[in-house]
């Protein structure tokens, strides 16, 4: 179901808006230091679409104008509170954010959260990089069937901690260190972050039977 792990991505990384990746000033070192968690909910405009140029094209199971892009605060690993990016279909919009205060209200950590553009719709280059990301106009790797990212409705968190594994296959590479899921660690899927998905509705890819993908949820559970 996934691509290789690339050798290099170059300068495409350096893409991201100053916007969107802005550090929050306050860094929380305690939870009454901790600023409150903050969202948003919005259409893709015209600014958006000329950044959506990889993960959406004509053709798409879904037309832009259902497309949400949803802004949340996150935990980085380091401590930090960030505002992360994604594009989601409009019925999961605000589920989505939903999930994400849970998290955040858990300090679970959160590597970085870009629109998967930033690494040119690349699956492999956005696992790579360890990055959060939800919607992206492309198949399962190997078949003529659209991923549940194609749709809005699928999200892949911390790839790197969380890597898909099919035999002796792992996605990404760095993902080796992360497939005995007996000891938790940062970034790692736990029990709050399967509750979280779980009380809208999303099933869990580490359930799966033939792989697990340990970063995959989803609203229909594929």
């Amino acid at each position: 179901m996934r691509t290789g792990t690339p050798r290099a991505l170059g300068p495409v990384v350096a893409v991201a808006t100053a916007l969107t990746l802005a550090l929050v000033p306050t860094t929380a070192s305690s939870a009454d230091a901790e600023p409150a968690f903050t969202s948003s909910v919005q259409r893709i405009d015209k600014q958006l679409k000329k950044r959506m140029v990889f993960s959406w094209r004509k053709g798409c199971p879904v037309p832009r104008r259902d497309l949400r892009y949803v802004t949340v605060s996150y935990v980085a690993f380091r401590g930090a509170v960030r505002q992360g990016e994604l594009v989601v279909h409009k019925s999961v919009a605000t589920d989505v954010v939903g999930v994400f205060e849970k998290l955040y209200d858990a300090r679970f950590r959160v590597r970085r959260m870009r629109l998967v553009d930033d690494y040119r719709g690349s699956d492999a280059y956005s696992m790579a990089s360890n990055n959060t990301s939800a919607f992206n106009c492309r198949k399962v790797s190997g078949t003529s069937r659209w991923s549940e990212h194609a749709y809005g409705k699928a999200l892949d968190l911390n790839p790197v901690q969380n890597p898909y594994v099919r035999g002796g296959y792992v996605a990404p590479i760095k993902g080796e260190a992360y497939v005995d899921r007996t000891r938790l660690r940062k970034g790692m899927v736990d029990d709050t972050v399967r509750d979280a998905f779980a009380s809208i509705g999303w099933g869990w890819g580490g359930t799966w039977k033939k792989a697990k993908d340990y970063q995959h949820f989803s609203a229909s559970g594929r």
